[in-house]
């Protein structure tokens, strides 16, 4: 059995976590089985949310460049109802948005009662960006950290479950991606020159993203690292996790009293 809390960080190395662990001895296929009934799971725990109406739940997707942030978002949520699920990707910030504070375009996407959010990428990407180009200060980028965890914990505060997740994927792995892509007209669309320069900077990024899950990991807004060198150990995790923490949440299906019961079967009556 996967125990969630050994995917929580417990350093700010990144090199000392795994990117393609031990499955507990799970063949390919027991794993694909399994999956498919975490995600059947997940389908019905989401249903519960959305007819309920009360719970608020933000997910989190950062990784470098191939981690599979989109392959998550298709295979982990598959199940899940399209009305009770919102995905929100943020790519550079448009002018007005720029004329904003960076929080400004994450706050108006936070998710409402009976609502899933999925960030693919995030307001993180204000803090790793900075970090490894050096475009911000130091003093700048620590006072965005202290922004980020004041944020979040205001959205908790306001009955949001925040769940973070960090795809960790293996140099070697990300340049067998990139070559796929390269190779497949298919996923042409997907690659960018500049996924190459980017490429160059993994060490710096490795620590940045090290550094900032750390400082922002919280127990009641937690961040995880997901190994993702292996697509379907990934998904596994992933759903596995989430399948824990939204049963934490025990939603149920709203109920009418009785007297309105009684009342509405003799309306129904007459139809």
């Amino acid at each position: 059995m996967i125990k969630v809390k050994e995917f929580t960080p417990k350093s700010k190395s990144l090199a000392k976590v795994a990117t393609n662990p031990d499955t507990r001895g799970k063949t390919k296929k027991a794993l694909k089985s399994h999956f498919a009934e975490v995600a059947e799971d997940l389908g019905d725990l989401q249903e519960l949310i959305f007819a309920e109406n009360k719970h608020k739940v933000l997910i989190i997707l950062q990784g470098l460049d191939t981690s599979g942030k989109d392959g998550t978002v298709e295979h982990v949520f598959a199940a899940m109802n399209p009305q009770g699920l919102r995905v929100v990707s943020f790519k550079r910030p448009t002018p007005k948005e720029l004329r904003h504070d960076y929080l400004w375009r994450v706050h108006a996407n936070t998710p409402i009662n009976g609502e899933i959010v999925i960030f693919n990428r995030s307001h993180y990407e204000d803090v790793i960006m900075p970090s490894v180009h050096k475009t911000l200060p130091k003093s700048r980028i620590e006072n965005r950290i202290e922004d980020i965890n004041a944020f979040e914990k205001m959205l908790t505060d306001e009955g949001v479950t925040i769940l973070k997740f960090f795809l960790h994927i293996s140099l070697k792995e990300q340049a067998e991606r990139l070559r796929a892509r390269i190779d497949n007209p298919d996923k042409h669309w997907k690659f960018e020159l500049s996924d190459l320069a980017e490429r160059k900077l993994w060490p710096k990024y490795q620590k940045a993203y090290g550094e900032i899950i750390y400082k922002t990991h919280h127990e009641d807004r937690p961040w995880y690292i997901i190994p993702a060198d292996d697509k379907d150990v990934r998904n596994f995790v992933v759903s596995f996790i989430l399948e824990q923490r939204l049963k934490k949440l025990k939603p149920v299906l709203p109920r009418f009293d009785k007297a309105t019961f009684e009342k509405i079967k003799k309306e129904v009556a007459k139809l």
